[in-house]
């Protein structure tokens, strides 16, 4: 898959410049390649440092999407060309730290570190990160985009994990954001791979500002003609900052509350968290079926469960009970060693395979329902795979 990141600087009036991150993959949905991601992570370190960047802009190429999601295609193909991961039997008959793989596992390592060491980065970024979300921001896109502490959505944004439908599970610190949102909301959302339109998002506090779809010019031209130089001399200068940008983005929000849509998610929130509510998965599973409405949004949401992944489905149940009050970074040290896991048991492979690379939608999962699952399986898959001074994500540096 090609793609890459366009580097551009909006310079300021006063002297100082914005960065601007630009994916670049529209024929991809801006899906992200690990040289992607290394070209992310050069620059928000490069301009961490840099005292005439006040601030970071990420945006990206095209209509349909800010970004779909990760490259998966290449992590298939990596996965398919590893004779270690040509399993006989499903689940492997050997526990996964005794599978030999020199093809799947380090390019996996690699990808998954880069991809988490960005989304750290922009989680603990010392200056204002403004996400100009539009279209799907599904997956590694969400990963990217929830961690800005300036958020922006067009009308037409749609937010969603659906990594149930792969195999995979709701990843890119997910297990700490997706713990953020009401009791119960989390959960539903990795389960079902339900979208959220741009006032479900609102109303969770997934984004910040609503603007209309000319609106970015308008805030380049306010961004650069900004008295920065006078802001930076506070002794509070990048609380000073960040509340500058916020100021220019709530003048530039939606007032015509007619372009935007219904909400989908709020009408059945009290239903959803009463759904959530038990420490069995398979009776979620029983009263989201159950969950009462005809609409076409909350009916997508119980077919693409009962389609998903049984493995994922247990994976996300454990990421909401067990941790609930762990710290993002320890969140998302512990997804590494799981995304890498989840790669070699082979599901991942399958649910890609069915959904991106065949397309014949219909996954073989290791098992046919939640209530099959091996526990011992899920357990292997959370055993850390580093000790906790050999992580490779404890070379990043957030202070």
């Amino acid at each position: 898959m090609t793609g890459m990141v366009n580097v551009s600087y909006i310079r300021c009036t006063d002297g100082h410049s914005i960065g601007v991150l630009e994916l670049d993959n529209p024929s991809s949905l801006n899906a992200l390649t690990l040289n992607m991601h290394k070209t992310i992570y050069q620059y928000l370190q490069l301009w961490r440092e840099d005292e005439s960047i006040v601030a970071v802009i990420f945006k990206s190429k095209g209509d349909r999407a800010f970004c779909a999601g990760g490259d998966v295609r290449s992590m298939y193909y990596a996965m398919e060309n590893d004779p270690a991961l040509n399993h006989q039997y499903k689940p492997p008959q050997i526990d996964l730290d005794q599978i030999d793989s020199h093809v799947a596992k380090p390019f996996l390592t690699e990808y998954f570190s880069v991809e988490y060491s960005c989304n750290l980065l922009i989680h603990h970024y010392n200056k204002p990160v403004i996400a100009w979300g539009h279209g799907f921001i599904m997956g590694g896109g969400l990963g990217l985009y929830i961690g800005a502490s300036h958020r922006v959505a067009l009308p037409n944004t749609v937010l969603a994990m659906p990594e149930i439908t792969i195999g995979l599970y709701p990843d890119v610190g997910a297990t700490w954001f997706l713990n953020q949102l009401p009791a119960g909301v989390g959960l539903f959302l990795g389960l079902t791979g339900a979208r959220v339109n741009v006032c479900d998002a609102r109303d969770l506090a997934m984004v910040d500002h609503i603007v209309p779809n000319s609106a970015y010019d308008n805030v380049v031209n306010q961004l650069k003609h900004y008295p920065w130089s006078t802001v930076l001399a506070d002794i509070q200068s990048q609380s000073s900052v960040s509340e500058a940008v916020s100021t220019i983005l709530k003048n530039c929000v939606v007032e015509d509350r007619t372009v935007l849509p219904a909400n989908q998610l709020i009408p059945y929130f009290a239903q959803i968290q009463a759904a959530c509510f038990s420490q069995s998965l398979p009776t979620i599973y029983e009263q989201i079926n159950a969950i009462d409405g005809l609409g076409l949004w909350i009916e997508t949401a119980k077919k693409v469960m009962n389609a998903g992944s049984p493995i994922t489905a247990h994976i996300c149940f454990k990421q909401m009970q067990d941790y609930k009050n762990v710290s993002l970074l320890d969140c998302i040290k512990m997804e590494l060693g799981l995304s890498v896991n989840c790669g070699l048991l082979g599901e991942f492979k399958e649910g890609v395979r069915a959904h991106l690379i065949d397309k014949d939608y219909t996954p073989n999962w290791i098992y046919s329902s939640v209530s099959d699952v091996d526990t011992k399986i899920i357990e292997q898959i959370f055993t850390p795979i580093w000790s906790e001074h050999e992580n490779p994500l404890n070379q990043v540096n957030i202070s």
